[in-house]
């Protein structure tokens, strides 16, 4: 491709752009752009490809219909390794599993925490460490291999470190990982380290101390970035940081984010702000990816897009000199509903087979009306199966009923 001529490369993003979008979904629009815009040898690509394109990519994202055919060839390999029970209607294999362990939190960032408060859930309504430990065990016998651990603010648990041992010692788990905020997080890392964590993403939004306390509603910034700081000391296999960009509130501090990967082994994750219940969400306020890598590749020249498995859900770019790296999260603008392989199961033992679905099913009455696991397993396989073959358009999204975002867990 990069010895193909102009004309020839023209053809390539063309073709692309005309793609049937049953096709589309399994098709990585970003990767096959930058390949043709690679062969043109320039910034941009044609004018006529380029509105192509993105009028095949929004039919794309605005569609449900998927081929089960294409999409049960595009995951074989994934699927080989789950259970029937873990694969939906359209060929999609679920290895990894996010469980919230609780709706509380020690900040009140907006986009997560309606102004005025959530109605939390009884604690004990909630699912316990020993019943956290048995949906583990049921998942990863499944062929779970990836369990993350969210809030609410998961270090406001005092259990953190016994529920990290139960899911890290867990037969065929080979990935435990945590999303914090990271305020209160520096003083149990070597704990949880010892426990089987292995990998983390800590929520930053600003790197200015005057303009953390306006956001979140708190103090603590100073925690954080020590948080983050011993964490790489400790040798952690991956450590993140997740930035919700919002117009007018922290996307002039893009440059500032990625100045930090230059010296630190840590990936910097710009997310595009997404409708919940209560954030007041609004298209003003979202920063698109396009505009990020922008703003970004403006001052430091190309970015070089990471090869990425099929099911990963962020962008990843390197920078030439740079230790660490930086990514982005598209769900408003370039969806990735068509390697998805996550579930997730909220505080109160909800199973969410998609996080702006509002359908959910109660794995915490099934264990506590005494439900056998392979009973469990066929709860989850028949809520697995009805998962839609994509999420909602971003305006849809905000009009329809969700729960907020510290409910379903981050």
């Amino acid at each position: 491709r990069r010895d193909a001529t102009r004309r020839d490369a023209t053809r390539i993003l063309v073709a692309v752009a005309r793609a049937r979008v049953r096709r589309y979904v399994f098709v990585d629009v970003e990767r096959a752009r930058e390949d043709a815009v690679s062969a043109l040898g320039t910034k941009s690509a044609p004018r006529r490809a380029m509105e192509e394109l993105t009028r095949a990519g929004e039919g794309a994202r605005a569609t449900s219909r998927i081929d089960p055919r294409v999409a049960a060839r595009a995951m074989t390999s994934r699927t080989a390794n789950v259970a029937p029970e873990l694969v939906d209607a359209f060929g999609r294999g679920h290895n990894y599993l996010r469980i919230s362990l609780t709706e509380k939190c020690n900040l009140r960032c907006g986009y997560c925490m309606p102004e005025d408060g959530v109605d939390l859930t009884a604690k004990d309504e909630l699912l316990t460490a020993d019943e956290i430990g048995r949906v583990v065990k049921i998942f990863a016998a499944a062929g779970v291999d990836k369990v993350r651990l969210t809030g609410g603010e998961p270090t406001l648990r005092k259990d953190l470190e016994d529920v990290v041992r139960r899911v890290s010692g867990t037969p065929g788990v080979r990935e435990t990982s945590v999303t914090t905020n990271g305020v209160t997080l520096a003083k149990r890392l070597d704990a949880l380290r010892a426990n089987g964590l292995t990998r983390l993403n800590v929520s930053l939004d600003t790197l200015v101390p005057a303009k953390f306390e306006f956001m979140t509603r708190r103090k603590g910034h100073d925690r954080v970035l020590a948080s983050v700081d011993k964490a790489c000391e400790l040798g952690f296999q991956s450590v993140k940081v997740n930035c919700v960009v919002m117009r007018g509130q922290n996307d002039d501090e893009l440059l500032d984010f990625v100045a930090l990967t230059k010296d630190k082994p840590i990936n910097v994750r710009f997310i595009e702000y997404m409708p919940f219940d209560g954030n007041k969400w609004s298209t003003k306020k979202m920063v698109s990816y396009a505009e990020m890598r922008a703003r970004i590749e403006e001052a430091y020249g190309a970015l070089t897009r990471v090869d990425d498995p099929r099911e990963e859900v962020a962008k990843n770019f390197t920078l030439p000199g740079h230790k660490g790296s930086v990514s982005f999260i598209t769900s408003m603008t370039n969806s990735f509903c068509g390697g998805c392989n996550r579930l997730r199961i909220m505080a109160d033992g909800n199973l969410k087979v998609c996080l702006f679905g509002n359908s959910e099913v109660s794995l915490r009455d099934a264990m506590r009306s005494g439900a056998s696991d392979d009973d469990i397993l066929r709860v989850i396989g028949a809520a697995v199966k009805r998962k839609k073959a994509a999420h909602a358009g971003m305006h849809e999204l905000a009009a329809q009923d969700n729960r907020a975002m510290i409910k379903i867990g981050g």
